[in-house]
C-alpha cells in the first residue's frame, strides 16, 4: 500500500511539472517525516501499531505538500528572475512562515487526539503521533534540504551537461542571463 501511495505521488507530481527530477526533490522530505514519527513514538513511550503505520501514509501527503509549496515557489521566481539562488531565498523568504505555520496549526490540532485518554479513541492516538511528529520534523527538514537539494542538483546539472534539467528550464535559465548579459 505504502509503495503504490509513492507512485501515485510520483505520477501526480511529474505529470504537471513536466521532470522526473522534481518530484524526487519534493518526495526527499518523506523519509524524514518517518523519522519524526518513530521519535514520537519513542518520545511519547508509544509502541508502533498498525494505524500508525495509516499515519505514515496520511503523512506523506502533508509532508508532499509542505515541500510542493517550496518548489513550486522556486520555479516561479526561477522563471522571474532567471536566478536559482535569487528564486531559492525570496521563497524562502515568502514561504517560510506559511509552512510553518500549517505544519504547527496540523500539529496543535492533533494535540488533543493524542492526550485523549478515553478507551474509544486509543486506537487513533498511534496515527496522531505519527502525523504530529512526522509533519514538525519533516517541516524543519524541508525548510532547509529542498532547497538545498535544488541548489546540489543545479551544481550537478552544469557540471555534467545538463543532465538534470529540463529543456525548458534551460532555456528559461540561457534567455534570462541572455537579456542581463
Amino acid at each position: 500500500g505504502f509503495t503504490l501511495a509513492l507512485l501515485m505521488i510520483f505520477a501526480l507530481l511529474a505529470i504537471p511539472l513536466k521532470s522526473y527530477v522534481q518530484p524526487l526533490i519534493i518526495m526527499s522530505a518523506i523519509p524524514f517525516g518517518l523519522v519524526g514519527a518513530v521519535w514520537g513514538h519513542i518520545l511519547l513511550g508509544r509502541d508502533m501499531t498498525m494505524m500508525s503505520m495509516f499515519g505514515l501514509v496520511a503523512l506523506t501527503g502533508v509532508v508532499v505538500n509542505d515541500s510542493l509549496v517550496m518548489v513550486d515557489f522556486i520555479n516561479r521566481k526561477l522563471a522571474h528572475y532567471g536566478n536559482l539562488d535569487i528564486a531559492i531565498r525570496e521563497a524562502g523568504a515568502a514561504r517560510f512562515r506559511p509552512i510553518l505555520l500549517t505544519s504547527m496549526t496540523t500539529f496543535f490540532g492533533l494535540v488533543p487526539l493524542m492526550v485523549e485518554r478515553s478507551f474509544g479513541a486509543q486506537f487513533m492516538v498511534p496515527m496522531a503521533i505519527s502525523l504530529a511528529f512526522g509533519v514538525i520534523f519533516a517541516t524543519f527538514i524541508t525548510l532547509v534540504l529542498v532547497p538545498t537539494i535544488y541548489l546540489i542538483l543545479e551544481d550537478l546539472r552544469k557540471h555534467t551537461g545538463k543532465v538534470f534539467a529540463r529543456n525548458e528550464d534551460i532555456q528559461l535559465i540561457q534567455a534570462a542571463r541572455d537579456s542581463i548579459v
